[in-house]
């Protein structure tokens, strides 16, 4: 769904509170629904308006508020990439609102920290959890990164096409792949691995038209792939909870 700006965000053991804790599920098998399917989800948002609730809304404004679900008499099996788990089904109501603007039989499901899934070990330690997300609760890029990539492109690209949860300014562009760890506030961070990028960022965030010169990773082919894959922003892996603020430092500790 679309993203949202905040201006601070409690960090829990997920990420930052209430995101990529909420999935659209196709009905029948639990598999995941995303733009990649469905481009009219970028129309719609949701928006985690109390710690136990989340307001729907779509391009007209109808809005539908969601309880957080509770006990294992909701529980339903889904599927995310090659990770199956236990979720939390939101009910009927969210399945009906969420069938209707997507034209396709969908439910709502949830997840909490008990179910959630273990990040690759590989980059992160025996504990470290995520919850939707496709590998990692937290993407970070720098603004000079957008800008440096706009500029090549010959027309600005606007940062929704790549869904960060972080974004830092006032270092070089793509500074952020040199960096290991940092600090932001009371909070350490590693930085576990670029992030490779779908063909999301093609489709215009506002419009969800694909661009027909298939911008921008047109042109991040040009500098960005390796092994077959194109890299923008970083995952990130938090070791420990606390408040993020916008405008706070960001402290580069390797």
């Amino acid at each position: 769904m679309a993203g949202v700006a905040l201006q601070h965000s409690t960090v829990d053991a997920l990420g930052l509170a209430g995101d990529r804790r909420w999935m659209v599920v196709d009905a029948q098998t639990g598999k995941f629904i995303t733009q990649r399917q469905v481009a009219s989800m970028g129309l719609l948002s949701a928006v985690h308006a109390a710690e136990d609730s989340l307001l729907l809304r779509d391009a007209q404004g109808q809005q539908l508020s969601i309880d957080v679900p509770n006990g294992a008499q909701s529980e339903r099996t889904v599927q995310v990439w090659g990770d199956t788990l236990q979720a939390l089904d939101a009910g009927e109501a969210a399945a009906q609102w969420l069938t209707h603007r997507l034209g396709r039989d969908c439910r709502l499901v949830y997840v909490d920290e008990p179910r959630a899934r273990q990040v690759a070990l590989e980059y992160a330690a025996a504990g470290d959890k995520v919850g939707f997300a496709d590998g990692f609760s937290l993407l970070l890029i720098g603004q000079a990164s957008l800008d440096d990539l706009s500029a090549r492109i010959g027309r600005p690209m606007s940062m929704l096409r790549f869904r960060p949860n972080l974004v830092v300014s006032g270092a070089e562009p793509y500074a952020e792949d040199t960096w290991q760890r940092i600090r932001i506030g009371d909070i350490e961070f590693s930085l576990a691995k670029p992030c490779s990028r779908c063909v999301i960022p093609t489709r215009d965030p506002f419009t969800l038209l694909a661009e027909p010169d298939g911008e921008p990773l047109t042109t991040l082919k040009t500098y960005r792939r390796r092994d077959g894959q194109i890299f923008f922003g970083q995952n990130l892996v938090h070791h420990a909870v606390g408040q993020l603020q916008l405008g706070m430092p960001v402290e580069v500790l390797a």
